[in-house]
C-alpha cells in the first residue's frame, strides 16, 4: 500500500494516534517484516513475504523466456493442416496466429473471454506436441477447474496444490528450486484466480528446461488473495500475449456468451424478455421482499421444470455479497429449508445445519482430507453417536467429525467471488441496488459466465447498470510489473489474434 493511505488507515482503524503508528512502522522496517520500496514514483511498504514472492515471479519468468524452446523446431505449415483434421475443426485466421506464436514461444500469455475458441487453441497445441513425444503438466487453481480441463482436453489436469505434491506436515510443497517438476511444457488455465504466494511456488517448481503457457481471461475478478498475478504479465510486455477477441459463430449463438461480452464492453446485457427459448432472462423484482421468494421459485420449480436441471446439483444462486438480506448467507438458510429440509439426522454447528442430502463446500484448504477451498460436497450421511458427518466430493468421501465443520458450509448460494473457476449448468444471480458497494463490472460478468446452459438475474435494471458502469474495483499496488519490464530484454515475436 502506498504509505500515504496506510498511516492514515491504520490511524483509524487502530484509534492510535499517526506518530505511534510511524514509529511501529520504522520498527517493522528495521526487523524485516515489511519493505520500503517504490511503485512507479509513489512510495509503498510491501509484507516483506509477498514483495520477495513478487520478486521471484518476474526473476523466473524472464529466466524462463530466456533460454531455448525444449522442442526441436515444428513447421507449423505442415503440423496446422495435420492438427485440423485430427480435432476435426477449421481453425480460425486467429487461432491459427496464436498456435504458430505457441510453436516458438519458450513463455506465452493467452487470453480471452468465453466462446473465442481458447480450449481449442489449447487441444490443438497440446495435440501437436504429444504427438511428438514432448512432455506435458496440465493444472488450474481450483479442482473443478482441472476436472473441466481434463475433460476439455482428454489430457489430465491436477490442481497446482497437486501437482506441487502439498507437504501436509510441514504445509509448503514437495516440488520447487530442489525437485522441479518434471516436463518439457507446463499449461497453467483459469491464471486469473492465481494469486501471488501459490504463483511464487508454482514458478519455482518449473524447471528452466520447459515451456509455460499461461491461460486466463483477464476481465475476470482478480484473485481472491494478494495480487494479479495474470493482469501484471500481461501489463509488462514481457513475453508476447494473444489476445483472442473474436466470438465464433456457435458461441455467438448463446445469449449467455454474447450478454457477457456486452457487459464487458460497458454496455447493458439485453434484459428484454426473448420471443423464443433463451439461455439468458431477466426476472425483475423492486425489494429483497419479492427478490428472495422468486429465487427460491426460479430455484424450486420454475427451472427444473423447464429445463429438465436438478434443483440441489444443478443450479447455483450467486451473490455479489455474503451479507444482506440477498446475500449468499440468508439465501442459504432459505434455500436448504426449501429444497432439502432436515429430517432427524441433522447437525447443527458453528450457525449452520447439516443433513444428508445437503450441498456444501470446503471454505479452507485441508491438506490431510484433500479437499481445498471452493471445493463442493454432498452430505451422504450425518452419524450423530459417532460424531462424524460423510461428504462426497467427486465421488470420493470425506469424513470430518462434528468439531470439524467449521470447514463446510451450505452451498446452494455462494458469493461470486467463491465461484471463480468453476462452471454450473444454472447460475440464478441477484443483483440489487442493495448491494451497490460491491456492483462492479468484472463481478457481474464473472457472474454471468459461470453458467454454462441458462444464466437468469433476478432485481433491478438500475442495479445492473450501475454494475455494468463500474468498473473501478480497488486498486491492487504491485512491483512485478516494473521488475518484468526492467528485466533484460526477452527476444520474442509478437502476435494479437482476434
Amino acid at each position: 500500500m502506498p504509505t500515504e493511505e496506510l498511516i492514515p488507515l491504520a490511524e483509524k482503524l487502530l484509534e492510535v494516534p499517526q506518530e505511534l503508528i510511524r514509529t511501529a512502522l520504522d520498527l517493522e522496517l528495521q526487523e524485516g517484516t515489511v519493505v520500503a520500496d517504490r511503485v512507479g514514483e509513489t512510495p509503498c511498504v510491501f509484507l516483506a513475504g509477498l514483495h520477495q514472492a513478487e520478486r521471484t515471479i518476474a526473476d523466473r519468468l524472464m529466466r524462463l523466456a530466456n533460454r531455448k524452446l525444449p522442442w526441436p523446431w515444428i513447421d507449423p505449415d505442415k503440423a496446422l493442416p495435420w492438427v485440423e483434421e485430427r480435432i476435426g475443426l477449421a481453425l480460425a485466421e486467429s487461432q491459427v496466429t496464436a498456435i504458430r506464436l505457441a510453436l516458438m514461444s519458450k513463455v506465452l500469455v493467452m487470453t480471452g473471454g468465453p466462446g473465442v475458441g481458447k480450449t481449442t487453441i489449447v487441444n490443438a497445441i497440446l495435440c501437436i506436441l504429444a504427438a511428438k513425444g514432448i512432455n506435458l503438466l496440465l493444472c488450474a487453481p481450483t479442482g473443478r477447474a482441472a476436472k473441466r480441463m481434463t475433460e476439455a482436453t482428454g489430457f489430465e489436469a491436477k490442481t497446482i496444490h497437486r501437482l506441487l505434491e502439498v507437504d501436509p506436515r510441514g504445509g509448503g510443497f514437495k516440488r520447487g528450486d530442489d525437485n522441479p517438476l518434471d516436463c518439457d511444457l507446463l499449461v497453467v488455465d483459469e491464471t486469473s484466480m492465481v494469486d501471488v504466494m501459490l504463483m511464487q511456488a508454482l514458478m519455482k517448481a518449473v524447471p528452466d528446461r520447459a515451456a509455460l503457457l499461461i491461460v486466463g481471461d483477464i476481465d475476470q475478478l482478480p484473485s481472491v488473495g494478494p495480487g494479479q498475478v495474470l493482469a501484471d504479465v500481461i501489463s509488462s510486455g514481457a513475453v508476447p500475449v494473444v489476445r483472442l477477441t473474436e466470438v465464433f459463430r456457435q458461441a455467438a449463438q448463446s445469449q449467455i456468451i454474447v450478454n457477457a461480452h456486452r457487459i464487458n464492453h460497458g454496455v447493458m446485457p439485453d434484459l428484454r424478455n426473448p420471443e423464443a427459448e433463451s439461455d439468458f432472462y431477466f426476472v425483475e423484482a423492486d425489494n429483497p421482499e419479492t427478490a428472495v421468494p422468486r429465487i427460491i421459485e426460479l430455484v424450486k420449480t420454475r427451472i427444473p421444470r423447464r429445463f429438465g436441471l436438478d434443483p440441489v446439483r444443478d443450479i447455483r444462486v450467486l451473490c455479489p455479497m455474503n451479507r444482506g438480506g440477498v446475500g449468499a448467507r440468508s439465501l442459504n438458510i432459505e434455500l436448504q429449508a426449501a429444497l432439502n429440509p432436515a429430517g432427524e439426522r441433522k447437525i447443527e454447528r458453528f450457525g449452520w445445519t447439516f443433513a444428508p442430502g445437503d450441498k456444501v463446500m470446503q471454505i479452507e484448504n485441508d491438506y490431510d482430507k484433500e479437499v481445498y477451498n471452493g471445493d463442493i460436497g454432498f452430505v451422504t450421511d450425518v452419524q450423530p453417536k459417532e460424531g462424524e458427518l460423510t461428504a462426497s466430493f467427486d465421488g470420493r468421501s470425506v469424513t470430518y467429525g462434528f468439531g470439524e465443520l467449521d470447514a463446510l458450509v451450505p452451498a446452494y448460494a455462494a458469493s461470486i467471488h467463491k465461484s471463480q473457476g468453476s462452471e454450473y449448468p444454472a447460475v440464478v444471480i441477484p443483483v440489487m441496488t442493495q448491494h451497490y458497494a460491491m456492483l462492479q463490472r468484472n463481478l457481474l460478468y464473472t457472474g454471468v459466465t459461470r453458467g454454462k446452459r441458462l444464466v437468469v438475474l433476478v432485481g433491478q435494471k438500475k442495479a445492473v447498470a450501475i454494475a455494468v458502469r463500474n468498473v473501478s474495483g480497488r486498486r491492487r499496488w504491485s512491483k512485478r510489473q516494473e521488475w518484468l519490464r526492467s528485466s533484460p530484454s526477452v527476444s520474442r515475436p509478437i502476435g494479437m489474434a482476434g
